[in-house]
């Protein structure tokens, strides 16, 4: 009957046997070395020695290695050593058949098992397997949380166009403060991904982020999700809740869509604005918060002003520091980047290998204009990969509304260039012909100051002049 196969582990763990018997140590490293590398020591210099490379990720020891010259036992000596080296490393003691009690010991002092001499093979290549196991898993832990600490604040925003670099620049010199700050710009842009940024990098980092979209709350919900409730306030209350104002205390509070709040709630909010007090619905008693209040909308909230929509006091209260975030067609040098990102996050999402982006596909996803923004962005790489079976990702499974843009460049390139008006695809490629034409005779010329005049950038409006055959 054949062995059965040993659980998987991703890649051999380094295993450092120390015993000053030679016969032993060449027993164990027989024993492990199928699965394992197998390092020796031995005595507690040596494998101090070894400790030190960091290579070591577990950690076999006799307890009973021969005392010092102050007679401390130098295996309890080798577990502290490893201790010290890292915290994490696992460590097997080995002892005789009397030294159990001691044995016991040495994990209550922060060894991870043992195992008793003469030894059972099976018996340790399980152990050390297991502590292995161990090991691989922290170190993906301590991997995985170093990738997040790696994407927290302004980090999140991946990117480096002037129109992303202007914005940042003014978060970064807000978030050190309580200022309240009001995000504007078109859905998908990452207004709520700034305001995680801007928390993050704050003195309240620590304390909680609450974000609340005003547009998904039901109308007779939104006081009691914002202020929460005291039980009996209405039917159905059958027990007092906290608001999300409440559970932002000490943290940040981010109100998404703060446009879609009716002409009541902003009365309330007006007030917590003004000395961050406010009472439960269908309660007394005052309550007292410290929060941070970021506020965001998609609409132009001086426009719902002059229309009588939203308050104007309340408008003032919340423009303290206005953040606009630029479209994705604004910043279009950050595009690539951005994609590759999105093609990585997709392709470790759904189990696929990694993938290339090739020149074409770039170049189609610099054309189009991201009328969804960086989260349109994203849901295309997630279909890209997904659709893709190679190891490279093109233009295949493009939106056919894409591919119209990329028949239309390649024509507008050289090869019977068209503008006739009388198609769609015609009509815009005259349309940016004018509109590249006119910015350049605005500004003489000066193709940077056109590209600006545009709200484009400089590398896209040279492109543009390039593609639609513009004598400069």
């Amino acid at each position: 009957m054949s062995e059965p196969t040993p659980p998987h582990i991703p890649d051999k763990a380094t295993v450092l046997v120390v015993d000053d018997d030679q016969v032993l140590r060449r027993q164990l490293f027989w024993a492990l070395d199928s699965e394992h590398h197998v390092l020796e020591a031995d005595s507690r210099a040596a494998a101090i020695a070894q400790l030190q490379s960091g290579r070591v990720q577990v950690v076999l020891c006799d307890l009973h290695l021969p005392p010092d010259l102050d007679g401390i036992s130098e295996g309890l000596a080798v577990i502290e050593a490893a201790r010290a080296a890292r915290p994490s490393i696992p460590v097997v003691v080995i002892t005789g058949s009397n030294s159990r009690q001691t044995a016991l010991e040495a994990i209550r002092c922060g060894a991870y098992g043992f195992f008793e001499k003469p030894f059972n093979e099976a018996e340790v290549t399980h152990i050390v397997r297991q502590a292995a196991r161990v090991r691989h898993l922290e170190e993906e832990n301590l991997k995985l949380r170093a990738s997040l600490d790696a994407c927290r604040g302004f980090r999140r925003l991946m990117g480096s166009s002037p129109a992303l670099e202007r914005i940042l620049k003014q978060a970064r010199a807000v978030a050190s403060t309580s200022a309240t700050v009001l995000l504007a710009g078109e859905n998908g842009t990452g207004k709520e991904m700034l305001a995680r940024a801007v928390h993050e990098e704050s003195p309240r980092a620590t304390g909680p982020f609450i974000a609340v979209s005003c547009a998904a709350l039901p109308e007779d919900l939104i006081e009691s999700e914002l202020f929460g409730h005291e039980k009996g306030a209405f039917t159905g209350a059958s027990q007092a809740k906290m608001g999300r104002f409440e559970l932002a205390d000490g943290g940040t509070l981010f109100l998404d869509e703060i446009g879609e709040l009716s002409q009541a709630v902003q009365v309330k909010l007006l007030r917590v604005l003004q000395d961050r007090t406010f009472e439960r619905l269908g309660g007394t008693k005052t309550l007292t918060v410290d929060i941070r209040l970021i506020a965001a909308s998609n609409r132009d909230l001086e426009q719902e002003v002059e229309e009588k929509r939203f308050r104007r006091d309340l408008f003032y209260r919340l423009n303290v520091v206005p953040l606009q975030l630029p479209a994705l067609r604004e910043r279009r040098e950050d595009i690539p980047v951005l994609a590759a990102h999105f093609a990585t996050k997709a392709a470790d999402k759904h189990g696929r290998p990694p993938v290339a982006l090739d020149a074409a596909l770039i170049e189609a996803l610099q054309e189009y204009d991201w009328p969804g923004n960086v989260r349109e962005l994203e849901n295309l790489m997630e279909r890209l990969v997904v659709l893709t079976t190679g190891s490279q990702l093109g233009t295949e499974f493009l939106p056919e509304k894409m591919l119209h843009i990329r028949r239309a460049a390649a024509t507008a390139s050289g090869n019977g260039r068209s503008d006739d008006e009388t198609t769609l695809e015609g009509a815009m490629l005259a349309l940016k012909r004018r509109l590249v034409i006119n910015a350049m005779q605005a500004e003489s010329g000066n193709k940077a100051a056109a590209a600006k005049r545009l709200g484009i950038s400089r590398s896209y409006f040279h492109r543009l002049v390039s593609e639609l055959d513009i004598t400069t």
